[in-house]
Order: structure tokens, then C-alpha cells, then sequence
């Protein structure tokens, strides 16, 4: 059984990923509170187990049927996650920790500036929305987002790896101009304009009143270089695969991957506000067990 300062906050031991005590205090106020004048018997599995659970998967890349047995069960803690996609839950959790990190940070609640890519990820056998990009020579899906000037997820939309970045591009901006009417700039790479068709700036500019502005690689320059502004969002999608469930997308519906994304977004955010170290390990517990070891044989 584990026995860090965690462990007695849920029904068993925790996990590398499990939440924080300041962690919990925070995401628990943003969670729907259930109205027990509608009926309906005792929970089982409390919110904290819940999310425990889901962000163990996320982290680990673990089928959902593999789930450790002093979590919860697998088909229960995907019921939930299910269940909070449908009902709006993640996206409410989601946007409401984006606007306490930009606070924290100094910055506005909403954003004026954006940034737009996609990438492309390979998906197991299997599942809606299954394609090949031929640029990446990858056979899956693709990752269309939008984050803001810190590399916080405003937009997302995944779609099958053959849609062209300029379609889909239209679609996702138009979500980020119903969503976020603040946002007036948005920098985009070479592939949303070229020469063959450029009627996405103009359209954006027309239609919703967003100036997009192209971010280009000059041609004299060779190997890798950080590009103004489009750092911003590969930096986002590092931090999104670094979820093993991310590493590549083993979800059967888009819908489903969409929220994973936002999970990991969620987590990601909880990390920040918290003041916790990034790392994935008890490396603090250990150096305090191996003190306390040390203490008791002078004290012997």
C-alpha cells in the first residue's frame, strides 16, 4: 500500500498520477454538484476516485479493462468520462482552469491572440475518422488546434489525417470567433495560405473579423529553427504526447479524443495552479523516507 500524504484522501493507495491534495481543493469547485432532490442512490466512487482513475489511463496508456484494481472499476470510471463529455463537464472544468492560469499569469481571462496548427498521429486498427496524410506519410488522424499566446487549448478538432489543413482551418477558426470574440489575431504556418488558394485570410478578415497572419520559414535557412509565435503551439502538442494515451490516438470516435485532449489539458492546468514539480515521480516522498530512516538509527 502506498503510504504518501495522498493515500489517505482516496479509497486505496495512489498513483504517480493520482491528484494532490491542492490539486483536489482546486478542480473540486469547478465539478457539477449533484442535486440529491432529484432522487438517485449513494455514489459508489467519489469525484476524486474518478478522476484518479481517468487520469491514470491517460498518463499510463493503459487499456481502460486494465485499470489497477484499487482504482475503480474500468467500466465505471469510463462511464464517467463518457458521461462528463456529453454533459459539457470537461469543457466547463476546462475553460474555467484556462481562465485562473492566464489570471495567475497576469493576463486577461480571454485571449486577443491565437495560434492554429495541426498534426498528425498515427491510430490503431479501427475507429471513425481514419485516413493518410500524404505531406507526413502518416495513415491516421489529425489534431487540429488553436491555443493562445501561453500554449493554453482554446479549440480543438480531430479529424481523419487526409483532411487539408485550409478546410479544416476554416472550420476551427469559426468555433474560436463563437467562443473566444476577443481573439483578433491569430498566426498560422505556409500550409492554411499559398499560392493556390489564399482565400482563407481574406475570409477569416470578412467574415469574422480576425486578421490571420502567416508565419513563414525562410527558404536560406536549413535543418530546425524556431519560428516566431508557431513554437507556441508545437510546444503544446509536446506536452499533449507526453500522455502516453496521446502518443498516438488508440480512441474509436473523434469525439472521444477531443476530450481526452482536454483531460490532458486539465491536468496539465492542475499542475500549474497547484505549485507542483512537473516530473511524474515520488522522488520527495522518497528523500523524506530515507531522512526519517536516517533519524530513527541516530535516535536508536
Amino acid at each position: 500500500m502506498c503510504q504518501c500524504e495522498n493515500s489517505e484522501a482516496v479509497s486505496g493507495p495512489c498513483c504517480p498520477s493520482s491528484l494532490t491534495d491542492e490539486m483536489w481543493e482546486i478542480i473540486q469547485l469547478l465539478l457539477p454538484v449533484r442535486d440529491l432532490r432529484r432522487g438517485g442512490g449513494v455514489r459508489k466512487y467519489g469525484d476524486r476516485l474518478v478522476l484518479d482513475s481517468l487520469f491514470y489511463v491517460l498518463r499510463s496508456g493503459c487499456q481502460w479493462r486494465m485499470l489497477p484494481r484499487d482504482l475503480m472499476p474500468w467500466d465505471a470510471a469510463h462511464r464517467w468520462f463518457t458521461k462528463w463529455r456529453r454533459d459539457g463537464t470537461w469543457d466547463r472544468v476546462h475553460d474555467g482552469l484556462r481562465r485562473q492560469v492566464r489570471v495567475g499569469a497576469g493576463r486577461d481571462p480571454e485571449p486577443s491572440a491565437a495560434v492554429i496548427d495541426a498534426q498528425s498521429i498515427k491510430t490503431s486498427e479501427g475507429g471513425e475518422a481514419r485516413g493518410f496524410d500524404a505531406g507526413k506519410r502518416t495513415t491516421g488522424r489529425k489534431r487540429h488546434v488553436i491555443v493562445d499566446t501561453m500554449g493554453l487549448l482554446l479549440v480543438v478538432a480531430v479529424t481523419s489525417a487526409s483532411v487539408q489543413d485550409r478546410a479544416k482551418g476554416r472550420i476551427v477558426l469559426a468555433r474560436l470567433a463563437k467562443g473566444f470574440r476577443t481573439v483578433s489575431l491569430v498566426w498560422v504556418d505556409g500550409g492554411y495560405a499559398n499560392s493556390v488558394d489564399s482565400t482563407l485570410l481574406s475570409w477569416a478578415r470578412d467574415t469574422l473579423d480576425i486578421v490571420v497572419e502567416i508565419v513563414k520559414r525562410t527558404d536560406d535557412v536549413k535543418g530546425f529553427k524556431v519560428l516566431s509565435r508557431r513554437w507556441v503551439v508545437e510546444r503544446s502538442f509536446g506536452w499533449l504526447v507526453r500522455n502516453r494515451r496521446l502518443a498516438r490516438d488508440y480512441e474509436r470516435l473523434t469525439a472521444t479524443s477531443e476530450a481526452m485532449i482536454k483531460v490532458a489539458m486539465i491536468r496539465l492546468m492542475l499542475v500549474r495552479l497547484a505549485g507542483q514539480p512537473s516530473r511524474w515521480s515520488h522522488e520527495s516522498h522518497r528523500k523524506t523516507a530515507r531522512t526519517k530512516t536516517i533519524e530513527d538509527l541516530i535516535a536508536a
